[in-house]
């Protein structure tokens, strides 16, 4: 159960947060929310699928795997792909609002949190102020809030012109084991390409058919998820 509290360099000057990747930092996730500033980065290495809520809201989700909680990225000792997620990248920490105000919080009992002296990364300074490597989560924080925070406009543009549908992924490994995937929606290609001229235009300007053709392109490395599964079965036989 996460137990975020809001850092301060009083009660946490002594916190350290480990950095290496790996079984048992708390990343075995199946997917990662996403926003559409961060697809040229996700989509050389990660599907990008989209999941509806029942109220209508549109989230961006990088896919991590077939099953819940399987992360086929996460090997016992390091992260396999080049570019690590930005909600990845910012654990244990998380953006709360005091007063309206966001401000960084940690999850005290994240498995990345630690007090043993020389075990990960320093947060302050000898006499309070922040180190290095706080300054830089701090960055990762503010560009996921504000990416997240964009995802309300992209997700009433692709609603407004019906650019969503739901896909299900049935998937056989090699070992005869059979797996859905489902619940997400893939950009109707079929429904942009009828768009108007002067829609795609509007789209091309606020940057948004960019991300659309990154999120539809993205979607080949399905098939990379069914071989890193096929791959992780074959290793634990």
């Amino acid at each position: 159960m996460p137990n975020p509290v809001l850092l301060n360099n009083v009660d946490h000057h002594d916190l350290r947060v480990i950095t290496a990747s790996g079984r048992g930092h708390g990343d075995e996730v199946s997917s990662v929310p996403t926003f559409p500033a961060e697809f040229r980065d996700l989509q050389a290495y990660y599907p990008i699928a989209f999941h509806v809520g029942d109220n209508g809201q549109v989230q961006p989700l990088a896919l991590l795997g077939l099953r819940q909680g399987e992360n086929l990225f996460l090997e016992d000792d390091h992260w396999d792909a080049p570019y690590l997620p930005l909600a990845v990248r910012r654990q244990p920490f998380l953006i709360g609002l005091s007063n309206g105000e966001p401000l960084i919080h940690i999850d005290l009992d994240h498995p990345r949190v630690s007090r043993e002296a020389g075990v990960g990364e320093a947060l302050f300074l000898e006499f309070g102020g922040n180190t290095p490597f706080l300054e830089h989560a701090a960055s990762v924080l503010r560009s996921l809030h504000d990416g997240l925070h964009e995802n309300l406009a992209f997700g009433q543009v692709l609603q407004q012109h019906a650019l969503l549908e739901p896909f299900v992924l049935d998937v056989q490994l090699d070992n005869g084991e059979q797996h859905r995937l489902a619940g997400l929606h893939a950009i109707a290609e079929e429904r942009l390409h009828a768009l108007d001229g002067s829609v795609l235009q509007a789209l091309a300007r606020n940057g948004y058919l960019q991300a659309i053709h990154m999120a539809m392109a993205s979607l080949s490395h399905l098939r990379d998820l069914i071989d890193r599964a096929n791959r992780r079965d074959a290793g634990q036989r």
